[in-house]
């Protein structure tokens, strides 16, 4: 979610991400029950192509969604990666990030600290209120700053809420203006949500899915949802991070925080 991550999945084709643990109890919610999720990925690295291709990759992700429509929801994630770009050039990163959202959407509150190596963190503190036609957000770092967004951009937990009612509504594209604070806590991101055909509980698919570990997951109805992120200010829209998932009426929730980044998340 912040530029390190962003940066390193962008030189990283391909990552693959195991190892997904889930637990948690329902929560009522105003959209549905959502479950409270904590996950576990390893990382490795697929492939690599383009001019800033690298030789290997590992690291690991820790991601915890907890949190009700009443008392709001909260997002902890904590990313460490080792990427290899040969010649002995290693670079290690260790990112870390905690974020509040009001059940309502109308509230955002994030934490976001990034380090390089040896270089000293760069942290992004900042929190984001909804006010009648503009969100306004209010920066601590890296730089004091207060600035107003569109009004129809979202937070994370809701672009989610929005992409399961899409979903549920037989929609196949989605599109959203979102806001996690990422990078220097001034990007707005354009989103585009491409919902394939639900995948009913009782119907087993090819691929590995990681949901159908907790067994209150398996009866549930799912869709394939891929969703891309776009610079909003960019001139060009090109897709600067994908993010494979899986959505699922009972809400589950792993990175993005993710939120947040390029990775296979279960929804």
């Amino acid at each position: 979610m912040v530029r390190s991550f962003r940066n390193a999945l962008a030189m990283t084709a391909a990552v693959g991400l195991a190892s997904a643990l889930s637990g948690g109890r329902v929560e009522a919610a105003a959209s549905g029950a959502f479950l409270s999720h904590q996950a576990l990925y390893e990382l490795s690295l697929v492939k690599s192509r383009g001019s800033n291709s690298i030789n290997g990759a590992r690291g690991r992700i820790l991601y915890n969604f907890s949190g009700s429509a009443c008392e709001g929801y909260t997002s902890e994630f904590r990313q460490v990666s080792e990427l290899d770009s040969g010649e002995g050039k290693t670079t290690l990163s260790d990112l870390r990030s905690k974020s509040w959202e009001d059940g309502a959407g109308k509230s955002y509150r994030f934490k976001i600290d990034t380090r390089m190596n040896d270089a000293d963190s760069a942290p992004v503190d900042g929190v984001a209120e909804r006010d009648g036609d503009h969100v306004t957000v209010k920066l601590k770092q890296p730089v004091a700053k207060t600035f107003t967004l569109d009004g129809s951009t979202v937070f994370p937990t809701e672009q989610i809420e929005r992409i399961i009612a899409a979903a549920r509504a037989g929609k196949s594209v989605l599109e959203l203006m979102v806001y996690d604070g990422s990078d220097n806590g001034e990007k707005v991101y354009n989103t585009l949500s491409v919902i394939g055909q639900p995948i009913p509980g009782d119907r087993s698919i090819a691929t590995p899915d990681p949901s159908t570990v907790n067994d209150a997951m398996k009866s549930m109805t799912r869709w394939p949802v891929t969703v891309s992120y776009y610079d909003h200010d960019a001139k060009a829209r090109t897709a600067n991070r994908r993010r494979s998932t899986r959505c699922r009426s009972s809400f589950t929730r792993t990175a993005s925080r993710g939120r947040w980044c390029s990775t296979t998340t279960i929804l």
